[in-house]
C-alpha cells in the first residue's frame, strides 16, 4: 500500500477507540487488508476525510516504527466546524475512514539537546519525538501544561520516562509554565513547541533572539495576514496556459477550483501544506505559517489557500 501525500487517500479501519483524558479520544487506524501503512517520522500528521466534505488534520502520536497502525488523539471542540464532534459522537471501532498523508512540516532535526513544550492536545506530535530523542541518546526534557490533570492526555504513556525528564504543569495546581527560564542561549538546544496559539506566541516572545533554526513551532491556526488587504491579481498556469483573475475577496485556491483546476487542499488556513504549488514568476505575498524566512525569500513555492501575489501577476507550474 502506498500513498502520495496530498493524494486521494487510503481507506483505514478504526481498530481501537479509547478515552484518554477529558474530551480526548485516541483512535488506532489500520488497513482493512493488513497491508503496511505509509511510513512517517515524528512530527507528521494525517488528514481525515470526513462526511460533508470536512477534512481535519491530526498529528500521529504512536510509534513511528510501527508500519501496521496509525494512532491519533482528537480533542472535542464544541466551537469547531463539526469534525471533532463527528469523531467523538459517530466514529466507532470497526468503522472505516478515508485518510490522506502523512505529511510533515514539524520534523525533528538531529541535536544533542532538546527542550519540548506542549500545551493540552499539543502533546500529540511531541510524544513520538521523545522516543526518537531518547533512542538517539540526546539530552531532552518535556514541559507539559494543561488546565488540570484530567485534561492532559497520555500521562500514563509519559510515566515510562524518568521524572527528571518529564515536567508536568496542571494549571490548577502549579500555574503556568515559566517559559523565560526554559529558553536559554545554549546553541545546542532545539526548542519544539505545540499547543494553543497563546502558548506558541508566548514561547516565541520568550525566545526573543533565539535563532529561528533552533525554534520549531507547530501551529494549527493562521497567524500571518500578509502585507495589507487582499488585492486582485492575475495568475497564469504555465503548463495549461490558463489565465485567471483572482478577485480581492476570493482566495487563489477558490479561483483555481472554480475554474476546474484539480488542486489538492485541506486546512484552507496555510497550516497543513497540502495545497503547495511551484512559483515560476512573480512575487508572493506569503500568508502561511509553514515557510521559513529563507524559504519565503526564495519565492519558489506558495500555499494557494491563503497566500497571494504582491504584484499584478503570478505564474505557477500547473
Amino acid at each position: 500500500m502506498s500513498e502520495v501525500p496530498g493524494g486521494s487517500g487510503i481507506t483505514l479501519t478504526v481498530t481501537s477507540r479509547l478515552a484518554d483524558a477529558d474530551g480526548v479520544v485516541v483512535l488506532e487506524l489500520r488497513s482493512p487488508t493488513g497491508a503496511p501503512l505509509p511510513s512517517w517520522q515524528p512530527g507528521a500528521h494525517i488528514d481525515l476525510l470526513l462526511p460533508g466534505g470536512l477534512i481535519r488534520q491530526y498529528s500521529l502520536c504512536g510509534d513511528s516504527r510501527d508500519k501496521d497502525a496509525y494512532t491519533i488523539a482528537v480533542l472535542r471542540d464544541e466551537n469547531g466546524r463539526g469534525g471533532s464532534r463527528f469523531i467523538h459522537d459517530e466514529l466507532r471501532a470497526g468503522d472505516e475512514v478515508r485518510v490522506r498523508g502523512p505529511r510533515n512540516h514539524f520534523g525533528l532535526v538531529r541535536s544533542e539537546k532538546y527542550t519540548f513544550i506542549a500545551g493540552g492536545i499539543g502533546i500529540t506530535p511531541i510524544l513520538p519525538m521523545l522516543s526518537a530523542a531518547d533512542a538517539a541518546g540526546a539530552d531532552w526534557h518535556l514541559h507539559y501544561g494543561g488546565r488540570h490533570r484530567r485534561s492532559m492526555a497520555f500521562l500514563d504513556a509519559l510515566a515510562q520516562w524518568p521524572s527528571s525528564r518529564i515536567h508536568l504543569y496542571p494549571q490548577d495546581e502549579v500555574g503556568l509554565i515559566n517559559l523565560e527560564r526554559l529558553v536559554g542561549d545554549d546553541r545546542r538546544i532545539h526548542l519544539y513547541c505545540c499547543g494553543p496559539a497563546a502558548l506558541l506566541d508566548a514561547v516565541q516572545a520568550a525566545a526573543g533572539a533565539v535563532s529561528l533554526s533552533r525554534l520549531h513551532l507547530e501551529r494549527f491556526r493562521p497567524t500571518d495576514l500578509g502585507e495589507g488587504p487582499p488585492l486582485p491579481f492575475e495568475v497564469e498556469l504555465a503548463r495549461s496556459g490558463l489565465r485567471l483573475t483572482v478577485p480581492g475577496d476570493t482566495s487563489l485556491l477558490g479561483t483555481l477550483l472554480a475554474a476546474g483546476v484539480d488542486v489538492q487542499y485541506s486546512c484552507e488556513s496555510g497550516t497543513c501544506g497540502t495545497c503547495e504549488m511551484t512559483v515560476l514568476e512573480g512575487e508572493v505575498d506569503h500568508r502561511d505559517t509553514l515557510l521559513t524566512p529563507e524559504e519565503r525569500h526564495a519565492n519558489d513555492t506558495m500555499y494557494v489557500c491563503v497566500s497571494r501575489s504582491k504584484g499584478h501577476r503570478l505564474v505557477l507550474d500547473a
